[in-house]
């Protein structure tokens, strides 16, 4: 146990962490890949940048992370619409949702979860080489990112009921020496 004790120095957020991470893993792999039949991947990494031991930071990011989600999928799904699988409409599609999340939505935490978003999306329309083939990829790609995000929070949730951390100490000021 001194061992233990040594390397995290009573610090157990980390552990916290990891165990929120393996229970949201589980519960995604079993819905989205043994229930839905899809890969988990995408829900998988958005449950994972959702996810915080320390809940009040875990529900920012969950907002800013839906907010920004949304605005970056609303944009691919109309530059879908609008210009089909053509290769030419993911940079300006991503150029408008920079513009769009930084000057319009202004959420500064996660705001590059916008153009990621819009990526996706269009990435799944240019795999299938079908404008209504793209646009059903890419709103089953943003559920499954959405979808891991929700199960990111509740999780930590959980975890935080069942086992609450005290806030973390403020960090030293080496300004105030």
């Amino acid at each position: 146990m001194k061992i233990l004790d040594r390397f995290i120095k009573g610090d157990m957020h980390g552990i916290h962490y990891s165990l929120s991470i393996c229970i949201a893993t589980a519960i995604l792999w079993v819905c989205v890949h043994q229930l839905a039949e899809a890969n988990p991947i995408w829900a998988i990494s958005s449950m994972v940048a959702t996810s915080d031991p320390l809940m009040k930071q875990a529900i920012l990011t969950f907002r800013s992370r839906i907010i920004n989600t949304m605005v970056g999928c609303a944009i691919g799904l109309v530059f879908i619409a609008i210009g089909g699988t053509r290769v030419v409409i993911l940079p300006l599609a991503l150029a408008v949702t920079v513009l769009v999340s930084s000057y319009i939505v202004r959420i500064p935490t996660m705001w590059r979860q916008a153009p990621i978003s819009a990526a996706f999306v269009i990435a799944a329309g240019l795999e299938y080489h079908s404008r209504r083939h793209g646009l059903q990829a890419g709103v089953r790609r943003m559920s499954e990112v959405l979808f891991g995000c929700v199960v990111g929070l509740a999780v930590a949730w959980f975890v935080s009921v069942v086992w609450p951390l005290p806030d973390p100490l403020p960090a030293a000021n080496p300004a105030s020496k």
